[in-house]
C-alpha cells in the first residue's frame, strides 16, 4: 500500500517531481523523460506508468525552467521515444503474442483480460486508426500496439499510424503544458488539471461502454 501511495503522490504532483528531477539532475532529465515514456509505450505489462500527464508536466516546466529544459528538445526526443516505445510493444506482440501477458511483477499481472477485450473493441471499429486514437486513451495505448503484434498487422501501415499518433499526442500535450502551464490557475491546481486530462483521456472508453450497454438490450 506504501508504494502505490508514493505511486499516485509520484503521478498527481508530476510537477514538483519534475521541477526535482531537473534541479538535481539538469541534462539528466531528458533521459528520465525518454524513458519513461519508451517503457509506458514500449512494454505491454507497464500501462500504469504517467503518459499523458507527464508530457504536459514536461511542457510547463519547460516554459518555468527554459534554461535547463528545452521544450523542442523534449518534443522531439519525446516523439522519437513513443514511436520506439510502439515498436518494441508490437514486436513482442508479434513474436511473443499472448505469453508476454503472463509476466508477474511481485507475483501480479497487470494486465487483465478486459483491457485486452477493449483494446480489441478498438480495432473493430477504427481499424488501424485506432493506433492514432490509443494514443490518448491510457492503458489502450499500451496495448494497443502489443495487439496489433499479435493481429500481424502490416508493419508499414502499423509504422505510417504509429509515427502520425506520437506526432499528435506528443506535440498536442506538452505544447498544452507549455503555453497554459503559465496560467496560475493550471500551475495552482497541477493535480487537478492532470485529473481533468484522465477524464478527458478515457471518455472513448466510457462511451463505448455505454454504447454497448444500450445496444446490448435491444439485440437481445
Amino acid at each position: 500500500m506504501e508504494l502505490l501511495a508514493q505511486f499516485m503522490d509520484f503521478f498527481l504532483h508530476l510537477d514538483k517531481h519534475l521541477g526535482q528531477i531537473i534541479t538535481e539532475y539538469g541534462a539528466m532529465t531528458y533521459i528520465i523523460l525518454f524513458l519513461i515514456i519508451f517503457i509506458e509505450t514500449g512494454v505491454v505489462f507497464m500501462p500504469f506508468l504517467p503518459g499523458d500527464s507527464l508530457l504536459f508536466a514536461a511542457g510547463m516546466l519547460a516554459a518555468q525552467y527554459p534554461d535547463s529544459l528545452n521544450v523542442w528538445a523534449v518534443i522531439v526526443l519525446l516523439i522519437i521515444a513513443a514511436i520506439l516505445g510502439d515498436t518494441c510493444n508490437y514486436l513482442i506482440g508479434k513474436y511473443f503474442g499472448m505469453q508476454a501477458l503472463k509476466v508477474e511483477i511481485f507475483g501480479k499481472r497487470f494486465v487483465k483480460a478486459e483491457h485486452i477485450e477493449k483494446t480489441q473493441g478498438f480495432y473493430e471499429k477504427y481499424g488501424a486508426v485506432t493506433i492514432v486514437i490509443a494514443r490518448f486513451v491510457p492503458i489502450v495505448r499500451t496495448l494497443a500496439p502489443f495487439v496489433g503484434g499479435v493481429g500481424k498487422m502490416n508493419y508499414r501501415i502499423f509504422l505510417t499510424y504509429n509515427v502520425v499518433g506520437a506526432l499528435l499526442w506528443v506535440i498536442g500535450l506538452t505544447l498544452a503544458g507549455f503555453f497554459l502551464g503559465s496560467i496560475p490557475f493550471v500551475r495552482d491546481n497541477f493535480e487537478k488539471v492532470v485529473l481533468g486530462i484522465i477524464f478527458v483521456s478515457v471518455l472513448p472508453i466510457i462511451w463505448q461502454f455505454l454504447k454497448s450497454r444500450m445496444v446490448s438490450p435491444k439485440t437481445a
